[in-house]
């Protein structure tokens, strides 16, 4: 197993995840002698790099594990956990046939699994951009789509409405969080070198928790959304506890979306 230090590290540029790694990133904390290759994606790209093994520590979709267990393993932090946090499935205000077809924001992404389980007649899934989704439904290229990231905040204003939201249909059903995303190692890499990246990244989010300033011009820098209220709602809504460490209730949340 490798014992090296040096990583290669792909996350997502949304709010959540520049917010938790920026500590790290811009080396505002002691970096424990780790070194980085940084790599930002759209989640579904991370998904794909994941299945071909691109990274030593990526960003997934939660739904993605039973995919990529083979190869990887959960971190226990940095995960996109939580309640009321859920995609949203939204269609054109005052529409009222049936549902079809719709825009997904990855095929491999927890927002087209929960899909899948909530919703099984919708047979017709497209994937595409997440942050395309919400004008491809405005004007009338999908029936409807689902929501992830900056855009669960901002879908009235493209006049859409909520048909369902996911987050609160899981829980109904499970009365569990929801796990969306998750922060996973290369099984090849040496479990002290694991052991202590997981302590470098719990330190990186409770720096961004005692600094959430500090993160600011990083976090907008990547956001497709750059209004402060919106970028605020959203790391609110994502970033958690459950971040720091999944804990028992988290780890039950995986199991029973995932079976991992």
């Amino acid at each position: 197993m490798s014992k090296s230090k040096h990583l290669r590290l792909s996350i997502s540029p949304c709010p959540n995840d520049t917010f938790m790694f920026d500590a790290i990133i811009n080396r505002r904390i002691d970096l424990d002698g780790f070194t980085f290759d940084v790599e930002y994606h759209d989640i579904e790209q991370l998904n794909i790099r994941a299945l071909q093994r691109t990274a030593d520590v990526t960003k997934c979709s939660t739904a993605l594990l039973p995919y990529v267990d083979a190869h990887y393993r959960l971190l226990d932090s940095g995960s996109a956990l939580g309640r009321g946090n859920g995609p949203l499935l939204v269609r054109r205000r005052g529409e009222r046939g049936i549902i079809r077809r719709i825009a997904v924001p990855g095929l491999y992404t927890t927002a087209n699994a929960l899909i899948g389980k909530l919703f099984p007649t919708i047979s017709e899934r497209r994937p595409m951009l997440f942050s395309d989704i919400a004008r491809a439904v405005e004007y009338g290229e999908y029936d409807a789509g689902v929501l992830i990231h900056e855009g669960r905040f901002v879908y009235e204003k493209r006049n859409l409405e909520l048909v369902a939201d996911l987050g609160v249909e899981w829980e109904q059903r499970t009365n569990l969080p929801l796990p969306l995303g998750s922060i996973v190692v290369a099984r090849d890499i040496d479990e002290e070198v694991v052991s202590a990246f997981d302590a470098l990244l719990r330190r990186s989010i409770e720096y961004a928790f005692a600094h959430p300033e500090a993160s600011r011009e990083f976090v907008k820098s990547h956001a497709q959304e750059l209004d402060d209220d919106v970028i605020n709602k959203h790391i609110a809504l994502f970033v958690n506890d459950f971040s720091l460490s999944h804990g028992d209730e988290g780890r039950r949340a995986v199991r029973e979306l995932t079976g991992v």
